[in-house]
């Protein structure tokens, strides 16, 4: 037995007994260490390449899905998981106002918010392109040995900013449209007027535009972790090759 051999066998066992003594979660994380053992010369059969396109393909799959769901009618407006709110400092005006029996007004409201983050939602896709395109070997071991939703940060990290620099004209002019920046103003600026009130800054825009971002990163964390988990999701040869060796 030569010295690269008993190395990767002594390398393989100490794994194995490492794994035994994680978490759960620990051991979710250590089974992607299969497919990072490939980039790194192990048995397998999958090139950096290979695996590098499989967590490309992993994040088209994504950020389609995610995308898609976004920026359908109601995208936002009907999925509590991403649905925005008033903003937290306007949360008591919100109160205060369906007291004061102007909650139809403040709903007008909330709907016309998500419906500037459902428009956005469509001009994300070729940023995301960009940042995958622009993935690297290194990146790819990195989001290898991550967690379940390391692709999603991966993105987060590459893409906020000009997310939020497009997206902010879109929602800017569908508030606009929707008269919601109006709505805003005029509930914030009633409720200015209650005295002994705390004020509150009626500007939303940038708020707004935040919000719809993370909306959208959420949708594309929870597709990631079904093709980390679920066989069914992987839905092309090269998804089932990569994260089958992750099993």
């Amino acid at each position: 037995m030569n010295f690269n051999m008993a190395y990767k066998i002594l390398f393989a066992a100490s794994f194995l007994l490492l794994s035994s003594c994680t978490s759960q979660a620990q051991f979710n994380k250590t089974k992607l260490g299969k497919a990072l053992e490939n980039i790194q010369g192990g048995s397998g059969g999958l090139s950096q390449n290979e695996i590098a396109e499989g967590l490309k393909e992993a994040l088209r799959v994504g950020i389609n899905n995610g995308a898609d769901q976004a920026s359908r009618t109601d995208g936002y407006f009907k999925n509590e998981l991403i649905k925005i709110l008033m903003p937290p400092e306007a949360r008591r005006v919100e109160e205060r106002l369906r007291q004061l029996g102007l909650g139809s007004e403040v709903d007008r409201f909330v709907l016309s918010l998500n419906r500037a983050a459902e428009d956005a939602a469509k001009k994300s896709k070729p940023i995301f392109v960009k940042a995958i395109t622009s993935m690297t070997i290194t990146d790819a071991v990195g989001i290898l040995r991550g967690a379940d939703t390391s692709a999603t940060a991966y993105l987060r990290r590459t893409t906020n900013d000009e997310l939020y620099n497009t997206f902010f004209p879109v929602v800017d002019s569908t508030l606009n449209l929707n008269n919601a920046t109006r709505y805003y103003a005029d509930l914030v600026n009633t409720y200015n007027k209650i005295p002994l009130v705390q004020k509150v800054n009626p500007d939303l825009k940038g708020y707004a535009t935040q919000q719809a971002i993370n909306g959208l990163y959420s949708l594309i964390a929870i597709e990631e972790k079904k093709i980390r988990e679920n066989p069914a999701a992987r839905v092309n040869d090269l998804l089932r090759k990569v994260f089958g060796q992750a099993k």
